[in-house]
């Protein structure tokens, strides 16, 4: 089904290639529980996680991105040096500078490409897929590689009974190339200034690196606040999304929400009165919340098992601090 994205581009985009890269080790909520006064029990009805993945020493930010875009250009049959350009997504990289997309690019061999990173939280995956898309339909880029990198347990507070649970380590790349079928949708977005301080970092980093059990947290979530305005904010922008891409939601054959939590994406899906037919992603429940990870591990998830097909279209949309959101409408690589 084609996807409009607009007049007058000279091409069309799609994603051609979506590489994954989950760290070894699971991590029960029996673990997680071990250090934080709660229960598994209340873990997994508060927010539907039952296990996420949280990254050693050697599985860096830079190794799990380059891991996850080495097997979306191998899935998309696409050398690296045939990059434009690299855009990285991640709230947790501690090091402002050099960019961590100009290191993915050089661990891959993109020896030519261009690279910068991508700062808004947990919506940054569908922020940079838009700008990635927009460059190869213009013809300024002929395969743009967007990756998602997170490792939220380096800015969460392992004691942290709000929010410690919550979060796991991952990352996920699409390659992003020409197409004669438009496969990505106008990108919609907004943000709520007013909400700046529902999710936010401290200043006490130094503080938190020494001693992440004892010291301020670093990363401070006021979950419920976030919850109310995602509810109120998103389901008219994935509308909008969708009615931008010219398709109505009988049309979708999967919802790849940002995996915040499961609670708020089954409300999501509720709201928007989704047929039976669309697809849920739920990767939150084994993954957790990844951040500008979760929606290349959610949709390899539904790809991986079957549930959706290449080329059926998928509603995107990933939220986050700011408040600030993205959606598009996909085909499936």
């Amino acid at each position: 089904m084609a996807i409009s994205i607009g007049r007058g581009t000279p091409t069309g985009s799609a994603i051609v290639g979506l590489g994954v890269c989950r760290p070894r080790r699971a991590v029960s909520n029996g673990e997680v529980c071990a250090r934080i006064d709660s229960t598994e029990e209340w873990i997994e009805t508060r927010s539907g996680i039952v296990s996420r993945f949280h990254a050693d020493d050697e599985e860096t930010l830079c190794r799990l991105g380059s891991d996850a875009g080495r097997k979306a250009l191998a899935a998309a049959g696409v050398q690296a040096a045939r990059l434009s350009c690299v855009i990285v997504a991640s709230m947790s990289n501690t090091v402002q500078t050099p960019p961590l997309a100009i290191s993915v690019a050089h661990a891959l061999g993109a020896t030519e490409a261009g690279g910068f990173d991508v700062s808004a939280a947990c919506a940054g995956f569908c922020h940079a897929l838009g700008l990635a898309g927009n460059m190869v339909s213009a013809g300024e880029a002929e395969y743009v590689l967007v990756v998602g990198a997170e490792r939220m347990t380096d800015i969460v507070s392992p004691v942290d009974r709000t929010i410690a649970f919550l979060f796991g380590d991952g990352a996920g790349a699409v390659v992003v190339g020409p197409s004669e079928e438009p496969g990505i949708g106008p990108t919609v977005r907004g943000a709520d200034g007013t909400t700046l301080d529902a999710l936010r970092m401290t200043n006490s980093w130094s503080a938190f690196r020494a001693d992440p059990e004892s010291a301020a947290p670093y990363m401070i979530m006021d979950g419920k606040r976030v919850f109310r305005w995602a509810v109120a904010q998103i389901v008219p922008a994935a509308k909008r999304a969708i009615a931008a891409a010219g398709l109505t939601p009988s049309d979708l054959a999967a919802f790849i929400p940002h995996q915040a939590n499961l609670r708020m994406i089954e409300v999501l899906a509720a709201r928007l009165g989704l047929p039976d037919s669309v697809v849920v992603a739920e990767d939150v429940v084994h993954s957790g919340n990844t951040s500008a990870a979760s929606i290349p591990l959610a949709m390899d998830r539904l790809l991986a098992c079957g549930a959706v097909s290449t080329g059926e279209p998928a509603l995107l949309i990933a939220f986050g601090a700011g408040l600030n959101y993205a959606a598009q409408v996909v085909r499936l690589p």
